[in-house]
């Protein structure tokens, strides 16, 4: 009986290696349709995509044959299913020409056994912006479950997902790398809801497109709160609203109309104050009701001269950090753990792919 033999890919661009609002450029318009279009390219024979606020990855299938088959599995073929993958990827996103240049240094590649351990990494919750949380995990399953009912993914992908979601579920049971698991941006929204209470009413705005910014607008979006986001140019702004929503806004109108606003996150890494006495003096004179600025930048990006306006209460990183480090480091503890667990199971894993 001939063996059945095949490549397995992953190509991915992340928040570490590209901004989150730069990450917005090379997000698919439309993924079912990307995830198509790379199933039709010569040589794909599945494809499913994990798209989310920090990330897009493409995982395919191609090379399928049997040992005996002529010609099989040629390097320049190899190389042609790549290159079609990114001429595929910069037909269904927003690249600009500048990223086109530079695809090369910012596209990451994996095949085989590098893909399983990154796979399995990720459903774990080891690469994620907030290690251990539960979303990229859910991600995995949704991604799965859509590709399988367009027809996307097959056996090979489907075995690959479906065994990774199994050891994930009992890794994460077992070392509790996602037991209470808490964001920068849950502990920020919590001690603003303490302070000033947070609802749908109140006016919310975000300053910053980083991860911290990042964080923030999760936790909004869960709990369905409506904000504006602003950052140094419009054009980060909306890049951010697009994959983390909130509705962008010129920071010059943020300032003329800061006023408006009940509470302002500021999350960015600026290393001067965006926000002073004198920029906002005249417009929060006559301001009635009281305003919340909390201030997690790191360095400060709020002089604390604001706070001789009348109604601004002024929190800063400090009273949120505690809280949020000692999350961090409780999982920092368990990660060796869980990597050393995975070191373990992917040769397994690989075994169990080339039985396919």
């Amino acid at each position: 009986m001939s063996e059945i033999k095949f490549d397995v890919l992953n190509a991915r661009v992340t928040f570490k290696n590209i901004p989150l609002h730069a990450l917005a450029r090379f997000a698919f318009k439309d993924v079912k349709a990307a995830c198509d279009s790379f199933k039709k390219i010569e040589g794909v024979d599945e494809c499913i995509i994990i798209q989310t606020a920090s990330r897009v990855e493409i995982f395919t299938v191609s090379n399928v044959e049997t040992d005996d088959s002529p010609d099989a599995r040629r390097e320049e073929g190899k190389s042609l299913i790549l290159n079609k993958i990114k001429a595929t990827w910069e037909q269904h996103s927003s690249l600009e020409p500048n990223d086109i240049d530079h695809f090369d240094q910012i596209l990451e590649v994996y095949k085989g056994d590098d893909v399983y351990t990154h796979l399995l990494r990720l459903a774990c919750g080891l690469d994620s912006v907030v290690v251990g949380k539960q979303e990229i995990f859910n991600e995995i399953k949704d991604s799965l479950a859509n590709a399988k009912q367009a027809g996307f993914s097959g056996k090979i992908l489907n075995k690959l997902f479906e065994s990774v979601i199994r050891l994930a579920t009992t890794i994460r049971d077992s070392t509790g790398i996602s037991k209470d698991v808490v964001s920068l941006g849950d502990v920020a929204i919590r001690l603003i809801d303490e302070k000033a209470g947070l609802d749908a009413k109140k006016k919310v705005l975000l300053i910053g497109t980083g991860e911290s910014a990042a964080m923030v607008a999760k936790t909004l979006n869960t709990k369905k709160i409506p904000f504006d986001v602003t950052s140094r140019t419009i054009e980060r702004s909306t890049n951010f609203s697009q994959i983390l929503g909130g509705k962008p806004v010129v920071f010059e109108e943020v300032l003329a109309g800061f006023d408006k606003y009940d509470i302002v996150i500021v999350a960015t890494t600026a290393d001067y104050f965006l926000i002073t006495y004198d920029r906002i003096k005249l417009v929060m004179e006559e301001k009635k009701k009281g305003t919340i600025i909390l201030d997690i930048s790191d360095p400060r990006a709020v002089d604390e001269g604001i706070t001789a306006l009348p109604g601004i209460k002024l929190l800063f990183r400090d009273q949120v950090a505690e809280i949020y480090e000692e999350s961090v480091k409780a999982r920092s503890g368990i990660v060796p753990a869980v990597e050393k667990i995975i070191a373990k199971e992917v040769p397994v894993l690989s075994a169990t792919m080339k039985r396919i």
